[in-house]
């Protein structure tokens, strides 16, 4: 068990409405090793954001089981989940959700902090962060004082440096313009080589060609898990993929 960070076994999610069960995730399987980078595609209401939330600890499903790095998280109290969240997963969003009177530094030690890490180690492995994705230079800047892109650099720099088990990135590129987009998915290209585990939730074909491997959600289902190996090859996994969700 402990050989995989991800082990999503007959994952089942409902919500009520009234008294109707609105079924969100229908029994998905999903087995995630180490260092692996992972495409979730789907369209809107296919499930793939209920499944990165319960990924990421901010949800637990209604029925199945999930294994985060060997330990079972699925029945796991509140304060368990947030704990779990906080040392072995990191968030990177759409939104960026950066503090705006803050500056780039401070933003990216915000979750070393609520670890405990002492002063000094939280700020070298922010800066270290900000190195790693080339914004050192831009540590005292606030993100009014940055660019789009630069502003999604923090925060994949203030997930680095919690060094999380696995990093979850919902649309990370959406607010961007496409170029500054291409230079996030290269640092999550960079990430993967050097063994971080990503897992990537996308409705874009152009965002999920960048990832190893491509799983497709359709109403709540798994409509395919393919592995691809190769740019080129990316592009016919997405073409066979998108014929299949429109049938």
């Amino acid at each position: 068990m402990s050989e995989l960070v991800i082990r999503v076994s007959n994952l089942v999610k409902e919500y009520r409405m009234g008294k109707v069960r609105v079924p969100a995730l229908r029994g998905i399987d999903l087995d995630v090793p180490p260092g692996q980078f992972v495409a979730i595609m789907g369209p809107s209401g296919s499930g793939k954001s209920t499944l990165m939330n319960i990924i990421g600890c901010l949800d637990r499903p209604t029925g199945g089981s999930y294994f985060l790095d060997g330990s079972d998280v699925s029945r796991k109290s509140d304060n368990e989940l947030a704990e779990i969240r906080n040392r072995s997963v990191g968030f990177i969003f759409q939104t960026f959700n950066l503090l705006a009177r803050a500056d780039a530094l401070a933003n990216v030690e915000l979750p070393l902090i609520y670890r405990g890490t002492p002063s000094r180690d939280r700020r070298d492995k922010a800066r270290k962060a900000l190195e790693a994705v080339g914004l050192l230079e831009r540590a005292r800047h606030r993100p009014n004082e940055l660019s789009g892109g630069e502003q999604q650099r923090v925060a994949i720099a203030r997930a680095l440096a919690a060094e999380p088990k696995v990093i979850l990135a919902d649309e990370p590129t959406g607010n961007l313009d496409s170029r500054s987009g291409e230079e996030i998915m290269a640092i999550f290209q960079d990430m993967n080589q050097r063994g971080i585990t990503i897992i990537l939730v996308t409705h874009d074909p152009d965002l999920a060609r960048h990832a190893e491997r491509i799983v497709s959600l359709r109403d709540g289902k798994m409509l395919s898990d393919v592995m691809v190996e190769d740019r080129l090859n990316a592009r016919d996994v997405l073409a066979v993929l998108t014929v299949e969700a429109s049938a």
